[in-house]
This record gives structure tokens, C-alpha cells and sequence, in this order.
């Protein structure tokens, strides 16, 4: 049993990555500056993420869940959370830091979730 480790997509919130962080300093969250993906297409991104072993953190509902599913059918994801933009900052850190409490990396693998749901 594997603890999940994060990825941010460019176009999460830098606040959140802070925050979690912040409150869980022993949780493993790289940040999309860190990963260099700024101007990074979704398929790089995903790929990038799954080399890592890392579950991507997203805002991007309209593109990733159809690159996630495309990107599945050739390779293995380490999963994908989508969280929704109008989340407010404190839930989108109480969900990530309740998602690494509460599954393992093996749950997570070729699996997406957004949330809210």
C-alpha cells in the first residue's frame, strides 16, 4: 500500500498546493512550476504524471476527463482529481488532504473523480 502522491496542473490554484502543504507538511504535492508544465498540452501532462506516480489535481473539467480517457486506453494513469473552480480554497485542501488520508496510490490507478461530484 502506496501513499498518494500529488501533481498540480498548471491551472490549479497555487494557493491550494500552498495550503495543503501548509496544514499536511508530510504529504507529497508538487506544484505545476515545479513540474514545468506551464504551457504543457494534457497528454504530457497526464504522461508526466504517471511516470511519477503521481495523481494530477486539476481545475480543467472540459478537456482532462477526454484526455484522461483517451490516455488510458494506451497507458496507466496514477489517477486524476478534478476539482471544481468555484470550490472554495479551504474544501478544495479539506479534500485533497481527506483523499491521502483515507485511499492508498493502488486505488487510484486509471481512476478519475471530480469533486464536488
Amino acid at each position: 500500500m502506496t501513499e498518494i502522491r500529488f501533481q498540480a496542473d498548471a491551472d490549479l490554484r497555487q494557493a491550494i498546493v500552498t495550503g495543503v502543504l501548509r496544514r499536511q507538511p508530510k504529504l507529497d504535492f508538487r506544484s505545476a512550476n515545479e513540474a514545468e508544465f506551464e504551457g504543457v498540452k494534457d497528454p504530457e501532462v497526464l504522461a508526466i504524471a504517471a511516470q511519477d506516480g503521481r495523481v494530477l489535481v486539476t481545475h480543467d473539467r472540459k478537456t482532462m476527463p477526454t484526455e484522461f480517457g483517451q490516455f488510458i486506453t494506451s497507458q496507466t494513469s496514477s489517477g486524476v482529481l478534478i476539482l471544481s473552480q468555484n470550490l472554495p480554497i479551504g474544501e478544495a485542501i479539506d479534500a485533497i488532504i481527506l483523499v491521502w488520508e483515507a485511499s492508498v496510490a493502488e486505488e487510484w490507478i486509471n481512476q478519475i473523480m471530480t469533486f464536488p461530484l
